[in-house]
């Protein structure tokens, strides 16, 4: 049990500083006001509906992001006032 959660926080370490790589990838494209932590809701939020997915998959939907995918999210969650 209790290596089960630092396994677990490990993970969460780690795709902490993957959003983090994501983030500043953005902000390297002129998207000077994206965070870790919006990279993390963008690419979670099916997550809630499908289930957690295997590994590869959320380190393939982080690093795989694209501007606009993560525009749009942001564009339809202040429309239903989630930010």
């Amino acid at each position: 049990m209790e290596s089960e959660r630092k396994d677990q926080e490990l993970l969460d370490k780690e795709f902490e500083a993957m959003c983090l790589s994501k983030a500043e990838e953005f902000r390297l494209l002129g998207y000077e006001y994206v965070i870790a932590q919006d990279i993390w809701e963008c690419v979670s939020r099916n997550y809630a509906k499908e289930g957690t997915p295997p590994l590869h998959r959320i380190v393939n939907d982080i690093y795989s992001l694209k501007v606009t995918t993560y525009m749009n999210y942001l564009t339809i969650s202040m429309y239903k006032g989630l930010k």
